[in-house]
């Protein structure tokens, strides 16, 4: 098992990317810790998993419930190795629609929960080991396809992961970004069946991505197997964009 021995904390995990990362994890050997606004379902995530993984309901947000929540794992658990920054909202708003307070909450959650995540992190593994972390961006951040503010927020994760790789390298700190493609979660799937075509015809694998094989390259990036590599856009897509 590739993560055996890990403390990994992931965002968003209560469904989705989310919940089949953490399941990943806990079943390659990690003591994952499961966050999402919804307290039950990150613990059905964790259901049937042996071992001490831990499920907290925070708002990725909120600074200081983020620094809390970190204080707690490494009291409890020990330092964190791995983080996946998976929390994630957007909405459908047309550009000029796009009221302040909805710019201000899918920022706040797609990038300031990624920040203020990541910094918990680091603080923690730059004390120890090192680590790893992925932040989850999505291919509208290089297509444009989707609301403004949702790309937004998710080509400036792709930036951050730049910048974090650079400077944290010589602390052993490895941070990419992972870019899913049209993915079957339950977001996508209450859009209407003719938008969800569409967007299949224009994937030549003929498909949306599964939960799983996000969940797949994850393991990959969070584990040592990918010790070489840090500040990479790593696109899980079917062919649907190039990066």
């Amino acid at each position: 098992m590739r993560l055996t021995g890990k403390v990994a904390v992931v965002t968003g995990a209560g469904q989705g990317m989310g919940r089949a990362i953490a399941q990943r994890f806990a079943d390659e050997g990690a003591t994952v810790v499961a966050v999402d606004l919804n307290e039950e379902a990150a613990k059905q995530t964790l259901e049937g998993k042996g071992g001490k993984h831990l499920a907290r309901s925070v708002n990725v947000g909120d600074s200081a419930a983020i620094d809390t929540l970190f204080a707690e794992i490494k009291q409890n658990l020990g330092s964190v190795d791995v983080l996946v920054n998976n929390a994630g909202v957007g909405s459908v708003d047309q550009f000029a629609d796009i009221t302040d307070a909805t710019w201000e909450r899918v920022i706040g959650v797609n990038l300031n929960g990624a920040f203020y995540c990541a910094r918990a992190a680091v603080k923690q593994m730059q004390e120890g080991q090192g680590g790893a972390i992925v932040n989850i961006s999505s291919t509208s951040a290089v297509s444009g396809d989707g609301p403004a503010h949702y790309c937004a927020s998710k080509a400036a994760l792709m930036g951050l992961t730049r910048g974090m790789a650079k400077e944290l390298a010589s602390k052993k700190i490895r941070v990419n970004t992972l870019v899913p493609g049209p993915t079957n979660t339950p977001m996508m799937q209450g859009i209407p069946q003719e938008w969800a075509d569409a967007i299949i015809a224009g994937v030549p694998m003929g498909r949306m991505a599964e939960p799983d094989d996000i969940a797949k390259v994850a393991v990959f990036l969070a584990s040592d197997d990918s010790g070489f590599v840090t500040g990479q856009n790593v696109a899980v897509n079917g062919g649907s964009a190039f990066l």
